[in-house]
């Protein structure tokens, strides 16, 4: 069973998937859906939760710099409610603060293309997420 990092946007959920061992992390897809329609982000997740057996999804939570949650901390925190009421899997929470940052500076020390950094991003950021979690479970 694998664990599936997810990083919600207004209008984007960016994927990312672990292996096996839960060890590496690995970008999987960038989800792009109207604002506010979660139905249809459910809809994707149940299916990519059944086709690549997802046992655990890490939300990331958007907090302030000063540790505060603001608007976007309680979308996420709202949204892992929704998925665990209508998935019943177990959703964990990762801190995410300045993941965008460091995806786009990983991306840019590679040299990619506004473009393909703008194609990238989510996903990019999920997996930095979700390796964050994965080693902090390792410690």
């Amino acid at each position: 069973m694998k664990y599936l990092g997810l990083d919600l946007g207004t209008r984007s959920l960016g994927l990312s998937i672990s292996d096996l061992t839960h060890t590496i992390a690995s970008t999987y897809k960038t989800i792009r859906y109207e604002e506010n329609d979660y139905d249809y982000l459910l809809q994707e997740l149940k299916k990519i939760i059944e086709q690549e057996k997802i046992e655990r999804l890490v939300l990331g939570l958007p907090k302030n710099m000063n540790n505060t949650i603001g608007e976007s901390a309680e979308r996420c925190l709202n949204f892992k409610k929704l998925l665990e009421d209508n998935l019943k899997i177990v959703v964990e929470m990762q801190d995410e603060r300045l993941t965008t940052v460091e995806a786009h500076n990983y991306m840019i020390e590679a040299n990619m293309s506004r473009k393909k950094r703008k194609q990238k991003i989510d996903s990019l950021a999920a997996n930095i997420i979700l390796q964050t979690y994965l080693d902090r479970k390792k410690d």
